[in-house]
């Protein structure tokens, strides 16, 4: 399927409705959307399973399109994924490309995407940094990881709204799952005012926390 084929097949399911709500939930006025709903994009994407360097050549004049191409590049084995990887989180402007890349094949490569999380976190931009908090939330909510995760929460440019809103999720889900750890971290106080009450709101939201956790975390709001 060449790039035109591709936007043919895309406009058969365009959705005029669907467009416009989509468009107002990604908040980017350069955005353009065709459309097209979620699943649909993610069978369109397994269609592409061995031409992905021919997919990610097409442009990027579409929100489909880059959809498309980042979940196709996040289904490949580590070491295909690896090599594209950069440009993948530099096409991304916008937190719905963001956040469904979500590559598998780092659950069984923690400790060597590490370095790969540094260079995101580290970087200017905000949905780079915004992809490397939401790969931790993924992939690395765990014992082991809790310090790395509250260190890369601290580093990261909350000012940036995604990366705030981003930070305050994954600390929520600290909270779901390591809650005496998650308390003990906002009881620091290292996060601004704005995020630290963000992710209280977000723990709060939770039907995994007791009615009594809730209340605990709402006497620690700044």
């Amino acid at each position: 399927m060449n790039y035109e084929e591709l936007l043919t097949e895309l406009k058969k399911f365009s959705d005029e409705n669907y467009r416009n709500f989509h468009k107002k939930l990604l908040k980017n006025d350069n955005a353009n959307v065709i459309g097209v709903r979620v699943p649909v994009l993610r069978k369109i994407a397994k269609s592409f399973k061995g031409y992905e360097d021919e997919l990610m050549s097409f442009p990027d004049e579409f929100y489909e399109v880059t959809f498309i191409k980042l979940t196709a590049v996040a289904a490949l084995p580590y070491e295909q994924f690896i090599p594209r990887l950069d440009k993948c989180v530099h096409l991304m402007d916008n937190w719905a490309v963001c956040d469904c890349f979500s590559p598998k094949c780092v659950s069984t490569h923690r400790e060597k995407f590490i370095p790969y999380i540094e260079k995101y976190i580290s970087e200017e931009r905000e949905f780079s940094q915004r992809f490397a908090l939401t790969t931790l939330l993924s992939f690395y909510v765990s014992e082991e990881y809790l310090d790395y995760i509250f260190d890369c929460c601290v580093r990261a440019d909350t000012s940036k709204y995604y990366v705030h809103m981003a930070v305050a999720w994954l600390i929520a889900e600290v909270l779901a799952k390591f809650y005496e750890r998650g308390v003990e971290f906002l009881n620091k106080e290292f996060l601004t005012v704005k995020t630290h009450n963000k992710a209280i709101q977000k723990a709060k939201e939770s039907y995994r926390l007791t009615s009594e956790q809730k209340i605990n975390l709402n006497n620690l709001k700044r």
